[in-house]
């Protein structure tokens, strides 16, 4: 396992070596040991796995305190642009975004600390996104952000997204900020 810094404090960008042969590959998608030998306290509380289609555009989700979420996301089959927003009041990258391509082939996964805002779109039919989670869900602490919003001008990469309800709905990054407890 690789750990690299991002751009932004915190967020981690994991390479894992995978073993490829005739029959396929294998790698070590999380071993506790290793991480706490790298100096990253990750615990597992939930599991979830989301499929998509080409277009779709999930986020930008987080939970409140005391229900924020830690998250290692990766994708399983087809690939993801993968966007974290760092909403910690304080941080000098308040604000600002990290976007990579998460794949099935490059088998990077992005480890996400409490205080970001965190989305994807499938850049591909049947994408398989997986996501382990420090929290438990808790919709009363869920809140959402305005994948467009032009205050944090995420580059998408596509001009009409697959979108749910909730999502369309979701709170400016200027209303959130007036309403978001984080402290840094």
């Amino acid at each position: 396992m690789v750990v690299k810094e991002t751009s932004i404090k915190d967020l981690l960008l994991i390479e894992c070596q995978s073993f490829h042969d005739d029959r396929g590959y294998f790698f070590e998608a999380y071993n506790q040991r290793t991480w706490e030998q790298n100096g990253i306290d990750f615990k597992i509380a939930q599991t979830n796995i989301s499929q998509s289609k080409k277009g779709v555009l999930r986020g930008l989700h987080l939970q409140n305190p005391p229900f924020a979420q830690q998250k290692l996301v990766r994708v399983l089959k087809g690939s993801v642009l993968d966007v974290a927003v760092d909403i910690r009041k304080g941080s000098p990258t308040y604000g600002k975004h990290f976007s990579c391509e998460l794949s099935e082939h490059n088998k990077l996964a992005l480890l996400i600390p409490e205080g970001f805002a965190h989305g994807f779109v499938s850049l591909e039919n049947d994408t398989l996104f997986y996501y382990d989670c420090s929290q438990v869900y808790n919709k009363d602490s869920e809140r959402s952000i305005l994948w467009n919003d032009p205050a944090i001008d995420i580059n998408w990469g596509i001009e009409n997204p697959i979108i749910s309800e909730k999502d369309a709905k979701a709170t400016s990054f200027k209303d959130f900020r007036s309403e978001f407890t984080w402290n840094h």
